[in-house]
């Protein structure tokens, strides 16, 4: 048997929503994604050559 927990709620998982432990908390992280609550830092400075080159090809 798991012990694994919702990252939303901490309850239980349940294998048919797994990691979560409903629909519902599977709604509530997609909803972070969408709303920018979840992010990825980048690196990329607006500068950078191969966005530049990217915009030239575009224009």
């Amino acid at each position: 048997m798991s012990n694994a927990t919702c990252p939303i709620c901490h309850r239980p998982t349940d294998p048919q929503f797994r990691p979560f432990c409903s629909r519902h908390c599977a709604d509530v992280d997609l909803g972070r994604w969408f709303s920018g609550t979840y992010r990825f830092p980048s690196f990329r400075q607006d500068n950078d050559e191969e966005q530049d080159e990217y915009r030239d090809r575009e224009g």
